[in-house]
């Protein structure tokens, strides 16, 4: 079902990001919320101080992530970014505690993913409020087009980004634009885009869901097979191995697919960050 209108399209193809979108219920938000309560709680620790595992890929592992990444409301945009044969590559909680230091400097998705054409859109999911109090999103509009960036990895102890990155070359930040993104709403943004988010200094935590979309047809530019999860249309390419849908399996091996696919996606990951410094001849 189409849910964008022209004119949301042609600005996010300006811009490179689009802005806040309803799509869950009180009732949805209440219930993913506290699914993701929950696994902290069993986990004995906030995700904010597990590894990253933990918050990374959880639609391979629970069924209640695995149906928020098929939600219709937010698939109906994505599709009409990118069409209809839509993989998720992954999916990662974004958490600031209240009155954390918790920040994202000024970064690309691109930089460590690998994936061509760079086509993949975030769609980023609120379970709580993202206010500009609480370190919602700022964007540098039409930035995508600036090509890739160089960056530098592990160099920000307060970023939430795995890759605790940074741009390291001069561009014009003037512009930016906060984009606030209500409980229940979703942002959308280009690969590219540049962005940026402060901490949190509001009550409550700061829950986002990332989750990381890409046409059928883009491939993985690592060594090695990517995983990824099939959520609308048909995989006519083949280029990444699919991952189960947790709400088949038993437990037990929904927690060992979770395992494969982290690991898996972790690895890239890894390769990617080395490329990309290698790519661009300095240190990080």
């Amino acid at each position: 079902m189409k849910k964008l209108t022209e004119m949301q399209v042609a600005d996010y193809g300006r811009d490179g990001y689009l802005a806040a979108q309803p799509a869950l219920t009180p009732d949805e938000v209440a219930r993913f919320r506290a699914a993701l309560e929950d696994h902290e709680a069993n986990l004995g620790a906030r995700l904010t101080a597990l590894p990253p595992m933990q918050g990374r890929k959880l639609h391979v592992r629970f069924p209640w992530a695995a149906e928020l990444v098929r939600h219709p409301a937010i698939v109906d945009a994505v599709e009409d970014l990118i069409g209809p044969d839509i993989l998720a590559f992954n999916a990662t909680f974004f958490i600031k505690e209240a009155g954390a230091d918790g920040i994202t400097s000024w970064h690309q998705d691109s930089t460590y993913f690998g994936l061509e054409p760079q086509e993949h859109v975030s769609a980023w999911v609120a379970l709580s409020d993202a206010s500009v109090e609480s370190g919602c999103m700022e964007f540098l509009p039409g930035s995508s087009s600036l090509g890739q960036l160089h960056h530098a990895a592990k160099v920000l102890p307060n970023s939430i980004n795995h890759g605790n990155q940074t741009v390291a070359e001069p561009f014009d930040a003037a512009g930016g634009v906060l984009v606030p993104v209500p409980a229940g709403s979703f942002s959308c943004h280009h690969t590219r885009v540049l962005h940026q988010s402060g901490p949190n200094r509001a009550d409550d935590r700061r829950i986002g869901f990332g989750i990381s979309y890409i046409p059928a047809h883009v491939r993985h530019t690592g060594s090695m097979r990517m995983p990824a999860t099939l959520i609308r249309g048909e995989d006519r390419f083949g280029h990444f191995d699919l991952e189960p849908d947790p709400r088949t399996l038993s437990p037990a091996d929904a927690i060992k697919a979770h395992e494969v696919a982290y690991g898996g996606y972790r690895a890239g990951y890894e390769e990617q960050m080395d490329r990309h410094k290698a790519s661009f001849g300095a240190a990080d």
